[in-house]
């Protein structure tokens, strides 16, 4: 197992921006308000709906790419 204190390190630092950015476009379209920042006040349901959205946007890009 990795030592690493945080599981959300990206691969490629200089993708945070764009990784922010998708987070935020994908809660929009689920209508969570997040917020830069802390968003610990979310609950469990919300911050999933979220990583849901992100995971099901990433398959449909993939899907496209392999037509």
């Amino acid at each position: 197992m990795s030592s690493s204190k945080s599981s959300s390190k990206l691969v490629v630092p200089e993708a945070r921006e764009a990784m922010n950015k998708f987070k935020m476009e994908a809660a929009n379209e689920v209508g969570v308000n997040l917020k830069q920042g802390y968003n610990g006040d979310l609950t469990s349901r919300q911050a999933g709906s979220i990583g849901g959205q992100m995971v099901k946007k990433m398959i449909e890009s993939y899907e496209k790419s392999v037509k």
